[in-house]
């Protein structure tokens, strides 16, 4: 094994309070995300922008995709939430995804790192993608198709000119920039300890951090959405990419490295920061960025809005997203430091939970496509039923050798393994 000769090196430290606090805090937004993602899937069938499926599952517009239901109770309400988590939701899940990094980089080295990343990332999206995608998929086959079976679905699924990645698509991308980080680690460890040493200069001011991620991110983002547009997927190939966005989620990635690196108890996610103390501040600013986007970004919906117009929605975008981002990284080191046995669950088992509920959501839907209730009260039941059923299946799952395996959670790093994150920008200065 090849180990980086330069590089700061964890030491121990006493944990602080606020230590306590940010982390405690950061558990409990994990939490809170899965739930957001969970909510988001389950009301995608009851919103009020989705147009009704072609006539074939083989149409190349392939909306099932995106809806694999369409349930003609609607509601508009789900319109605006789910707008609002696309918009930021997933950039904030990558960054997260960065905080912890650097540590687990200097715990582990390069290659144990990236074989690590490799089975809890890889086996499970080749898994999902083989079993439980297509199992996920059969009824937007169902309502798609005049007379269908088991046979014809297998034969249409093999003759897509893509493999359907659904929801899983985050965990091949999030291992992709585990394995990027990996290399940089390896060939040039100071790298990490430069982006904390410049990311720290910006922390202490979250106004000045939001202006330069907003600017970096539209560096990366406008281009692509220009080019691409902001809605296209890929509609070939093993591995589902929205085109416009990969770039913009390793910005968000780097920049939860450049902060974990720095140590998340001393910077911008402090508990007892600036970011946390302004919290209504953000509210404002994501609310006020989301309603700016919607506004311009409905001037480009008929096709044939100028230049202009196209790249302002795509900066109204970058904004937004930064926004809210920052918005609910506030409101939880403000009001989510206390231990919540719940979410504490909801945490650990995070991941399991993306990984499974997905299923349970569109079958959901589809059997309660002929109840008339109110679409709040099917979004509602759809919710519930996918939070509890998902719950009951990981945690069962966790008593099979082989399901263990696949979704086991990761053990807790040490006392002075978890440390060095805090101390590591005293190394560093």
């Amino acid at each position: 094994m090849i180990v980086p000769a330069a590089g700061p090196k964890p030491f121990n430290l006493v944990e602080s309070p606020d230590r306590s606090c940010s982390s405690l805090a950061l558990r409990n937004l994990r939490g809170v995300i899965i739930i957001i993602v969970l909510a988001f899937h389950a009301v995608l069938a009851y919103v009020d922008w989705s147009l009704p499926h072609s006539s074939g599952f083989n149409d190349p517009a392939y909306k099932w995709r995106a809806f694999p239901i369409i349930d003609a109770r609607q509601w508009f309400g789900f319109d605006l939430f789910c707008v609002w988590q696309d918009i930021y939701l997933m950039s904030l899940m990558f960054f997260l995804s960065g905080l912890f990094v650097w540590p687990s980089l200097q715990r582990k080295h390069s290659f144990d790192y990236a074989r690590e990343r490799l089975v809890r990332l890889g086996i499970p999206f080749a898994f999902g993608v083989i079993v439980l995608i297509p199992v996920a998929f059969y009824p937007g086959y169902l309502v798609s198709t005049p007379s269908p079976s088991i046979a014809d679905y297998v034969e249409r699924y093999l003759a897509l000119p893509f493999v359907p990645n659904g929801h899983l698509w985050f965990l091949w991308q999030l291992l992709a920039l585990n394995l990027v980080a990996t290399v940089i680690y390896l060939l040039a460890p100071g790298a990490f300890p430069a982006l904390a040493r410049w990311s720290k200069r910006l922390e202490e001011r979250p106004q000045n951090y939001y202006a330069a991620l907003a600017v970096i991110s539209a560096l990366f983002y406008i281009p692509v959405a220009y080019a691409f547009t902001p809605w296209a997927w890929s509609n070939s190939g093993i591995l589902s990419i929205q085109w416009c966005r990969p770039l913009l989620y390793a910005v968000y990635f780097f920049a939860g490295i450049g902060v974990g690196t720095g140590g998340i108890d001393v910077g911008l996610l402090a508990a007892n920061g600036a970011l946390a103390r302004q919290w209504r501040l953000w509210l404002l600013i994501a609310i006020v960025s989301w309603f700016a986007w919607m506004g311009v970004t409905y001037l480009t919906l008929n096709g044939d809005a100028p230049t202009s117009v196209d790249i302002a929605a795509d900066l109204m975008f970058v904004l937004a997203c930064a926004g809210g981002c920052f918005f609910l990284a506030a409101t939880s080191l403000r009001f989510l430091t206390k231990r919540s046995a719940v979410l504490n669950s909801l945490s650990v088992n995070a991941f399991s939970l993306y990984l499974v509920h997905y299923d349970f959501v569109v079958w959901l839907q589809y059997a309660l496509l002929g109840w008339s209730l109110f679409a709040l009260i099917k979004g509602a039941i759809v919710f519930g039923a996918t939070l509890v059923l998902s719950w009951i299946t990981v945690l069962g799952a966790q008593r099979v050798p082989f399901a263990k395996r696949l979704i086991a959670v990761p053990p807790r790093p040490r006392a002075d393994a978890t440390s060095s994150s805090s101390a590591a920008y005293a190394r560093l200065r």
